[in-house]
């Protein structure tokens, strides 16, 4: 999940756990960046922004949104395996490192690393890859923040107890 970068953004939206950055590049999403709470907001300035800000409000208000989002991912071939098989976690539902490891045909710290270099978080739920002990992940990384948000997150899909 990617955190706060210092790069322009073209919509810098509200979530219930802070702020949302949407990053846009030749017509399509490229990055969503998590910003806290006190990141001053910025209206879309753009169709797409205006659309993505509507379509992660929507599923701020009910999970089940299918994201309808043109969207352009760099990465390496795995990494594109890696965040295909993680959008293919239903809402709901969840998956350890070492289960998409498995159906890769990879290692799960392999798995973790490129989970960790998803850049576009929430359209591609890395939030639904978890530890076999725990939530795991960027979780663990000393950020309390993205925890309480891997949280939300997977309450408000139902993955979690309430």
């Amino acid at each position: 999940m990617s955190a706060v970068h210092p790069v322009n953004h073209h919509a810098v939206i509200p979530a219930p756990f802070g702020a949302l950055g949407l990053r846009i590049d030749s017509g399509c999403l490229t990055g969503i960046d998590f910003l806290p709470a006190g990141a001053t907001l910025r209206p879309p300035c753009s169709d797409l922004a205006r659309q993505a800000a509507e379509q992660l409000a929507a599923y701020f208000q009910d999970a089940r949104v299918i994201f309808d989002l043109p969207i352009a991912l760099a990465g390496t071939p795995f990494r594109l395996r890696v965040w295909g098989a993680i959008r293919a976690i239903a809402c709901g539902e969840t998956r350890t490192y070492g289960e998409l490891a498995a159906t890769l045909g990879s290692a799960p710290r392999a798995v973790g690393q490129a989970v960790g270099d998803n850049p576009l978080p929430i359209l591609i739920p890395c939030h639904r890859v978890v530890g076999h002990r725990g939530l795991g992940g960027f979780a663990h990384a000393g950020d309390g923040g993205m925890l309480d948000i891997k949280r939300w997150l997977l309450r408000h899909e139902g993955a979690l107890g309430r």
